[in-house]
């Protein structure tokens, strides 16, 4: 896309272009309408899952279960099961993204169907999508702004560019003078909002060529990280395959030469150990924690638009918020104000008569008004006037009270030149009351005002707080004086005083910010506002604290992005950015190895919202291009739902540790249990289809209900989990290693025991013990794994799901084991009461053995602090 520019600038003929010159260009620069990049295709997205380490390991499975099935004419049991459960896998996760990357799409929902443009000498209603380069555009209040535009005539135009500055008060715009260059007050953009006056422009650039272009150019380009979650759960695959293929050689091998077995019945014990290897089930699973974290976290107003981010949350070391809208209400409000009589004094306290003169003026002498509709506020006008409207409200007034008491007969609207606004007003008794607010400097006060030097000390004070002031001054006069002569009327008036706005904090972000601290999150403020007043907020609500600094955007592009990686973690507070800087900051935290969440609401958070690991937009202020950009939604706007959210995500990767240890240490034991009976020419204890049974039913269907677990108490005042961190960090190796070990050791002992001890070398007997003592120790000991507290009857039944999850797989297992049809198709036999009896006593063995680890653990964590407070 080419861009439409002239040095010196050369305004179109008032007529507008012709016909002619439109078909030129449209063919030169194209419709005005942004271009999405090209859709990953189907099979790319197949491929993309089907890659994933854990996938490659069960199509391993699928193929050597095929090739022995057809090889020895064997069931298809192994093939079906695996090969489903690799297609759930893939469609349940093609399914997640069908609602993903909808960015593009709502960015161009942002561009008006129609505009009021003049060809040939009339004034036409088109497409926006048809406009050009050179159009000449109507614009009013209202409106949106259509493309990239230079202001050729204006009266008093005003413009909401918050979406792509992210600033809240309106930006007033000039009329092109004829000057060299053109500057930004002089210029409009694309996708931005008419809040005052009439304009005539002309168009600049269309479609990508826009600044709202150049930020669809930005999504187009960003792509996300992979979660951590992925990372180390592909780690953990690609550990265990390694560990499978090693064990499998071994086992071929051991078969081979040291039993003289077949190739055939090698490569079968060979697929064993494969399924014994890989947690089939644990895709599922982990798929089901973050779905069942996706609908907990929807009830607490967190809509998650990508599953993953889910566990993502939890993990996060900054929260990189947007201020407008975000931490503050995006509505301006009157804080604070002075009178000559009383001062400085608080808006929200009750009024002095000064006070009570100050309010009714500013209110007299606005325009806008706030309108219910079924119980919902609908603003009309100004932010700083809709400021003055609420503090009536507060104070039980309305405009319209005001008006009836005192109407207005003349008004001097406000323009940028002289940055007041006059109305006059008929008193009961004839007399003609006048109003004039504006900025503090230009007020027209008494030359004697004797109040003067103290209105410019608190107007200093004001501004060191980063508030807005706003002047209010008054007279009265005779009603023979003319309502219209401004020049005798907005003269020689009295100080009525002045008022501090400011957008203020929401009031929950308080104690979000310090949540978020105290769960080792650092809350950084990225905002578009001024440097003073992001400062000030900062401070404020506790994100600016001791040690910390805030910056400009002009600051942080002087630095390379060596210099800001080296010091980003001193850095709270970002003013003046713009919607690259915020990615800068977003991929700088990353590349330390930070996972970062960004907030915000408008069209210029859209790209860091798509780069960070969690993009987390408003689903009320937000705009479409932020939700469609973003992870998360939160439809409360309420930034104390992100630290709710966080709790959430850090359960669901509580849950999800579990259910590796549920299933994994499980798994290392069928492996050395299938290698030590190799070893001691045993043969397999098992058949690779009781495996099957073992790690999908017994295993998996308790499994399944682990995600339905509370989170741990302590959950918030640990640290996040790094993204370097091993998946069997923070205990899981010993805790592994302990349970596997059990399970060799007592599966072993039982298959001796049920082969040798209690009968005279019946392999059956061996075989149908172990396959129960492993399938039912193995689900039962989910009662030790699923609370890191010690074992209580309030802690099982605390989840009925999994109690009930539970029974259905001991049914499964003891029906396989005794009804006739079922026992002979798994290969097993019938067993007497005293095998029975030992197989119900070993089941308990697990449970005890990981309950006494757990308590021997938390004596050895709680140590070192009662030896300091003895000492002490």
């Amino acid at each position: 896309m080419q861009k439409f520019s002239n040095a010196p600038f050369h305004p179109t003929p008032e007529s507008g272009l012709t016909t002619a010159m439109v078909t030129e260009r449209t063919t030169k620069f194209g419709a005005n309408e942004l271009v999405a990049a090209r859709p990953v295709p189907l099979w790319r997205k197949i491929w993309q899952h089907l890659s994933d380490v854990s996938s490659l390991v069960l199509l391993f499975a699928v193929g050597l279960a095929t090739y022995l099935a057809i090889a020895q004419n064997g069931g298809w049991t192994k093939t079906i099961v695996i090969g489903t459960i690799l297609i759930i896998n893939v469609v349940i996760g093609l399914y997640q993204e069908a609602s993903a990357e909808k960015s593009l799409a709502a960015l161009k929902s942002m561009s008006l169907p129609t505009a009021n443009v003049r060809r040939d000498g009339t004034v036409q209603t088109v497409a926006a999508t048809t406009l050009v380069p050179g159009d000449v555009v109507l614009l009013k209040a209202g409106d949106q702004v259509p493309a990239d535009a230079v202001v050729l005539t204006s009266t008093n135009l005003a413009v909401d560019e918050a979406v792509l500055t992210g600033e809240s008060l309106p930006v007033e715009k000039q009329a092109y003078a004829g000057a060299a260059e053109l500057t930004a007050e002089q210029q409009v953009y694309s996708g931005t909002a008419v809040t005052a006056g009439t304009a005539t422009i002309q168009v600049l650039t269309t479609g990508m060529a826009t600044e709202l272009g150049q930020i669809a150019g930005l999504l187009n380009k960003t792509k996300p990280r992979a979660t951590p979650l992925q990372g180390r759960l592909n780690r953990l695959s690609s550990w265990l395959t390694a560990f499978a293929v090693l064990g499998g050689m071994t086992i071929f091998a051991l078969s081979v030469w040291v039993q003289n077995q077949g190739v055939a019945d090698s490569l079968m014990i060979g697929v064993s150990l494969a399924v014994a290897a890989v947690p089939e089930t644990l895709p599922i699973i982990v798929t089901i924690s973050l779905s069942h974290g996706v609908r907990r976290m929807a009830d607490q107003n967190a809509i998650m638009r990508r599953v993953s981010a889910v566990e993502t949350i939890g993990s996060v070391d900054v929260i990189a918020s947007d201020k407008t809208g975000t931490l503050t209400q995006n509505k301006m409000t009157i804080t604070t104000y002075w009178t000559p009589q009383k001062g400085v004094a608080k808006a929200d306290a009750p009024l002095s008569q000064a006070g009570c003169d100050l309010m009714r003026y500013l209110g007299l002498a606005t325009n806008a008004e706030i309108n219910e509709v079924d119980g919902e506020e609908h603003p009309v006008g100004d932010a700083t006037e809709l400021a003055a409207i609420r503090w009536l409200a507060t104070n039980g007034l309305t405009r319209a009270e005001l008006e009836a008491e005192t109407p207005r007969i003349a008004e001097d609207p406000f323009d940028s030149t002289k940055k007041m606004m006059s109305t006059v007003h008929r008193l009961q008794d004839g007399r003609q009351l006048v109003i004039v607010k504006g900025a503090w400097d230009r007020l027209p006060l008494r030359a004697d005002e004797p109040h003067r030097a103290a209105a410019q000390r608190a107007h200093d004070q004001f501004g060191k707080q980063a508030l807005r002031v706003l002047a209010v001054g008054y007279k009265i006069v005779g009603a023979d004086v003319a309502s219209d002569d401004w020049a005798r009327l907005s003269t020689e008036l009295h100080l009525a005083g002045l008022v501090g706005l400011i957008d203020p904090p929401r009031p929950e972000v308080f104690a979000a910010i310090q949540a978020a601290k105290q769960a080792g999150i650092m809350p950084v403020m990225i905002t578009g506002d001024h440097l003073v007043t992001a400062t000030a907020i900062a401070t404020e609500i506790g994100i600016l604290e001791d040690g910390l600094t805030a910056v400009s955007g002009e600051t942080l592009r002087a630095l390379s992005d060596q210099e800001l990686q080296a010091q980003i973690d001193k850095i709270a507070v970002y003013a003046r950015v713009s919607p690259t800087d915020k990615i800068r900051i977003v991929q700088a935290w990353q590349q330390l190895g930070k996972s970062v969440a960004m907030t915000g609401d408008g069209v210029n958070d859209a790209p860091a919202l798509k780069a960070a690991d969690v993009g987390i937009a408003m689903g009320i202020t937000g705009t479409e291009v932020s939700k469609g950009a973003a992870d998360m939604v939160l439809t409360d706007d309420n930034f104390a739902t992100i630290m709710t959210a966080v709790k959430e995500g850090r359960t669901v990767y509580q849950n999800i540790i579990k259910a590796v240890e549920f299933l994994v240490g499980v798994n290392f034991a069928q492996i050395f249990l299938m290698v030590g009976a190799v070893l001691f020419g045993w043969g397999a204890p098992l058949l690779a289809e009781q495996l099957l049974i073992i790690n999908v039913l017994a295993d998996g269907i308790p499994g399944f209900f682990i995600s339905q677990e509370p989170g741990e108490p302590q959950a918030m005042q640990q640290p996040p989990v790094a993204n370097d961190e091993s998946i069997l960090a923070r205990g899981l190796r010993q805790r592994l290693a302990v349970r596997a070990a059990t399970f060799t050791a007592l599966t072993l002992g039982i298959y001796a025991l049920g082969r040798f001890g209690l009968t005279n070398n019946q392999a059956g007997v061996g075989m149908t013990m172990v396959f129960l003592v492993l399938a039912l120790g193995s689900m039962i000991d989910i009662y030790a794994i699923k609370d890191r507290r010690s074992l209580s009857w309030q802690s099982i039944k605390r989840n009925p799901m999994l109690n009930r999850g539970l029974i259905a797989g001991v049914l499964v297992v003891l029906a396989i084991a005794t009804v006739p049809f079922l026992r002979t198709f798994f290969s097993l036999t019938t067993l007497p009461v005293l095998n029975w009896l030992i197989v119900l006593g070993a089941v308990l063995v697990p449970t005890l053995v990981l309950e006494a680890n757990k308590r021997w653990q938390q004596r050895r964590a709680t140590a070192p602090a009662l030896e300091v407070t003895e000492g002490d």
